[in-house]
């Protein structure tokens, strides 16, 4: 568990700064102080949240701001995948909790550590798990509170989301160390880009599959040819 907070706390400082900014732009949208903090507290999904307020905020139907919600997060389906095999041992109760608590860099911490281990389930592996989203969730949670707090104060000239994304940047750069890896995230920023004007943020989603597709296949033509016989002189 200490291992996993070790490894987890350099994305500390990115969910600090973009649970600040989403605090700040829930009392924006013209949420209460309390009901901002009962979404922070059941939704614990920034970009879901940064997504349903601005449909909240012009009424639209309580079906397509919750439609909203699930399909910027659909990027969690396929890390549950992942993850599956992990956890698949608890009780549903147990992985929906665990579920709950997740969050991206937890994710991007675990998989590169364990994902090519023998043998996946154990005590080693979920204490790790745990050490990673425990601390991100306190965090989290903190933040939103600061921000919801300085939701009346912070103007909007700020632009704090712009620091929120440097230093998500800062966290995700130093993974960048193979080919598949590269590949897959200028596909995914490309497809970001070109998506943006995409409604109800569907460019994330499109961004996460073709980063996800592109990665895969990057990697398996590298190990195409590695796999093909060298050519006698």
């Amino acid at each position: 568990m200490r291992d996993g907070f070790r490894a987890v706390r350099p994305g500390l400082i990115a969910l600090t700064i973009w649970g600040v900014v989403t605090g700040v732009a829930m009392v924006k949208a013209g949420l209460t102080e309390t009901q901002a903090i009962a979404m922070s507290l059941l939704v614990y999904a920034g970009s879901a949240q940064l997504t349903a307020l601005p449909l909240m905020a012009a009424d639209a139907p309580i079906w397509l701001i919750f439609a909203a919600g699930i399909i910027v997060n659909l990027r969690f389906l396929i890390f549950g995948a992942a993850l599956h095999p992990f956890f698949r041992d608890l009780s549903w109760r147990k992985r929906l909790f665990l579920g709950y608590l997740s969050v991206d860099v937890s994710f991007v911490v675990f998989m590169p550590r364990f994902t090519d281990a023998l043998k996946k389930g154990t005590l080693e592996q979920h204490w790790f798990f745990i050490g990673t989203i425990l601390p991100a969730w306190v965090m989290w949670q903190t933040a939103s509170m600061v921000g919801i707090a300085l939701g009346a104060i912070v103007p909007v000239s700020w632009s704090l989301e712009f620091g929120a994304v440097l230093a998500l940047m800062a966290l995700m750069l130093p993974y960048i160390t193979t080919w598949p890896v590269l590949i897959s995230v200028l596909a995914a920023a490309l497809t970001a880009w070109v998506t943006q004007l995409w409604p109800l943020r569907l460019g994330l989603l499109a961004a996460v599959i073709v980063g996800i597709v592109a990665g895969i296949w990057a990697e398996r033509r590298i190990l195409a040819r590695g796999a093909q016989p060298k050519a006698r002189n």
